[in-house]
């Protein structure tokens, strides 16, 4: 009986799923394709560029932290930006996290541990979105992952057999350096924004978050808007998906390893039936 309930809802959901997509498709958004950038961690042998991932979490720290969290980023994780143990652990004392009850039952805060977590600026989503005027700052954790446009056809084609990385950060990049005045046709929203690169609309709550001069770069890197978005936009890759190096070089160890072994196959194959007659 399940089975054929199952058999009868599924060209259902796959109408639904059909309809949600064309209603996507024909709301034209983003207006703008996200602008193409050159990444170091792109392609088959792409790396981190552990700078651009400091100054990242400089941007992160100082510019995006206040309305943004990032629950599931440890700052122990940060070694892997080339930081100290020590340095995490100064890095990390600098927040206040909640520690156990006490024998009353009472719950207070307490410096940070590498262990903890990057609290959220936040106790609740309401409290959240009470402070940005309706709306709930996203989690930026996964956003590089989360905020995929796909570059149309046939490039997303390829982008499925190539592992195409790139899109969430190309489209953070665009969204930052995107804003702009609405065109004369366009109705914007009292306490909107318009930005032809949102994913969701012409227009989103949050003001331009990013301006020159805003975060002060200790190695002399220059202190720009169009910087300041290429650092953050890689440095949310990185806590996206802090593992990609290792994933590209276990990925190209293992497809060398399957083509190698695919020629002996062959060769073998040849070997033991060129000596037979057919």
């Amino acid at each position: 009986m399940k089975k054929v309930i199952s058999t009868l809802l599924l060209p259902l959901m796959l109408i639904g799923l059909a309809g949600v997509t064309s209603a996507h498709a024909a709301s034209g958004y983003p207006i703008n394709k996200p602008k193409e950038l050159d990444w170091s961690f792109a392609g088959i042998f792409g790396k981190y560029d552990k700078g651009q991932l400091q100054r990242g979490l400089k941007v992160y720290v100082e510019a995006c932290s206040a309305c943004h969290s990032m629950d599931l980023v440890a700052f122990r994780n940060l070694e892997a930006l080339g930081y100290s143990r020590e340095q995490v652990k100064s890095f990390a004392a600098e927040y206040e996290v909640e520690a156990e009850p006490n024998a009353d039952g009472d719950i207070e805060d307490r410096p940070a541990l590498p262990a903890d977590y990057f609290p959220s600026p936040f106790p609740n989503k309401e409290a959240a979105a009470s402070a940005n005027g309706g709306a709930v700052p996203p989690d930026f954790s996964l956003l590089a992952k989360a905020r995929y446009v796909e570059r149309g056809f046939p490039q997303f084609i390829f982008d499925i057999f190539t592992g195409y990385n790139e899109a969430g950060p190309n489209y953070i990049y665009s969204l930052l350096t995107g804003y702009e005045d609405a065109p004369a046709d366009v109705e914007v929203g009292e306490g909107t924004h318009y930005n032809p690169y949102f994913i969701a609309g012409s227009a989103l709550a949050m003001a331009a978050p990013l301006s020159d001069e805003l975060v002060s770069y200790d190695d002399g890197t220059p202190e720009t808007l169009d910087q300041y978005a290429k650092d953050i936009s890689a440095f949310l890759m990185w806590a996206a998906e802090p593992h990609l190096e290792e994933r590209k070089r276990t990925g190209f160890v293992v497809i060398s390893f399957l083509l190698i072994l695919t020629i002996l196959v062959y060769l073998t194959k040849r070997s033991i039936f060129s000596r037979i007659d057919h």
